[in-house]
């Protein structure tokens, strides 16, 4: 007799092994992860973007880049162009053959952005200090180490051999000014800018894997400045919103569910209007919202309870009409009287069924969070996604929008997982960890709970 492992992957309408589904699983988790590196960590496949490793300043043009900014590759060409063209017309006015700017004072000033121009990649490559104000002085100790190249500096691949050959230029230029003046600032003539230096990566909305972790990391451990609040404290608020608007949700639609499931007078009194408000977009109702509550926390809860019961209590009322009737006939026929059979049939009959509807609703009220936080006053973790979003750092979005969807998803299994527990005459499995957590609560307490996966053995000592 074959076994339902030989029955391959592809049986119909049969459920696979054990062994195979956790692979699946595992796949359904792995493959986008898997992709993501590959987009992200493979040059040739895509990288649309250069991220500036070294930038500068156009002459003429308002607009500034900085390193760590991103360019499509076809203006960083460009780009690069510019500086080029920019430095060949100070090569001219170096040597006497094109008229050098009159304002000194602002030469000198562009002389020391130019001179740091090397600080991002410097303290990206461990050459000088991060998160430190770099003294003039260090900066240029830095430019005179890379262009006589002393002990430690003869290898300089983070650079290219033409800014390599600027900062020589440019050193050289200064070391002469100061045998003349005794200055290394006070140079009366334009430096040549570094040309930028870039690597390719994703878009900027799609930061690489290893990006969206470090940057997690730090916006989950750092100090809040400012009296902001923390990562933690904002995550604490937004579970806050979710968990309250659901729970106010259920209390009023669930027992109007199982009514209109019960009785048809409720059903046609109530269902009509619900199934038509359901339709209505709830972001609509946040100006309202915000006038009735105020504009703190109680719109925001009001909007997750709008945005979920009217489903809530449509689905609860499908599920109440699905039980089975014969359940009520046999009951009425046992003498049952018509209060008891809510109390002691309809509501302990949808139970399990009804818990599967919450855990699905659930999920649903998690949807709600964003529009509900960006209504009133800014809050949680939603205004954290909106402000970092307008600044283009999504690699601090990317972390936000997974621990929300961690949390959710998360919530959602042990749920599942809670069911087995819950309603065992249902067949659920309770897993092995549940059981062992659960046998192990029991012999703290004195006494033993054998879990199975179909039935509750319990025992004393």
């Amino acid at each position: 007799m074959s076994t339902r492992d030989d029955k391959g992957w592809f049986a119909i309408r049969e459920p696979l092994s054990q062994s195979k589904q956790q692979i699946l699983v595992l796949l359904s988790f792995l493959g986008p992860i898997l992709t993501w590196c590959i987009v992200s960590y493979t040059p040739f496949i895509w990288h649309p973007d250069i991220r500036l490793d070294i930038s500068a300043q156009r002459q003429g043009v308002s607009t500034v880049f900085t390193a760590g900014d991103h360019l499509t590759k076809s203006y960083y060409q460009e780009f690069e162009q510019f500086i080029r063209d920019e430095n060949v017309l100070i090569l001219e006015q170096q040597s006497g053959k094109a008229e050098a700017p009159k304002n000194l004072s602002k030469v000198r000033r562009d002389n020391i952005k130019i001179l740091r121009q090397l600080t991002p990649i410097a303290t990206k490559q461990g050459w000088l200090p991060k998160d430190e104000k770099i003294p003039d002085e260090d900066l240029i100790a830095l430019w005179e180490a890379i262009a006589t190249k002393p002990g430690g500096f003869e290898k300089l691949n983070a650079l290219t051999d033409e800014n390599i050959t600027v900062i020589e230029n440019n050193w050289n230029l200064l070391n002469r000014h100061y045998q003349e003046t005794g200055s290394l600032k006070m140079v009366s003539v334009p430096l040549q800018k570094l040309v930028p230096q870039g690597v390719p990566v994703n878009p900027v909305y799609l930061p690489a894997p290893h990006e969206v972790l470090q940057k997690g990391w730090y916006e989950f451990t750092k100090k809040p400045e400012n009296d902001k609040p923390s990562m933690w404290s904002r995550l604490r608020h937004s579970v806050r919103i979710v968990f309250t608007g659901f729970l106010l949700s259920c209390l009023v639609g669930v027992p109007l569910g199982i009514l209109c499931g019960t009785y048809d007078f409720f059903s046609k009194l109530f269902e009509p209007f619900i199934d038509f408000f359901r339709y209505l977009p709830a972001p609509s109702f946040s100006t309202l919202l915000v006038a009735i509550f105020l504009a703190h926390d109680a719109p925001k809860i009001a909007l997750v309870f709008v945005g979920t019961f009217f489903q809530l209590v449509l689905v609860v009322s499908k599920t109440t009409t699905l039980l089975d009737k014969s359940l009520l006939e046999a009951a009425l026929t046992l003498g049952a009287k018509p209060k008891s059979l809510m109390t002691r049939v309809i509501v302990p009959g949808i139970l399990p069924n009804l818990y599967n509807d919450l855990r699905i609703l659930l999920g649903w009220s998690w949807t709600w969070l964003v529009i509900a936080e960006l209504i009133g006053v800014k809050s949680g973790l939603t205004e954290f996604i909106e402000t970092q979003g307008r600044w283009r750092n999504f690699d601090s979005v990317f972390p936000v929008i997974f621990t929300i969807g961690f949390i959710g998803f998360f919530t959602d299994q042990i749920l599942a997982q809670l069911r087995g527990l819950f309603f065992p005459w249902t067949g659920e499995k309770v897993s092995f960890i549940l059981r062992k957590w659960i046998d192990f609560y029991h012999w703290l307490t004195g006494g033993r709970v054998n879990v199975t996966n179909n039935q509750h053995l319990q025992g004393s000592q």
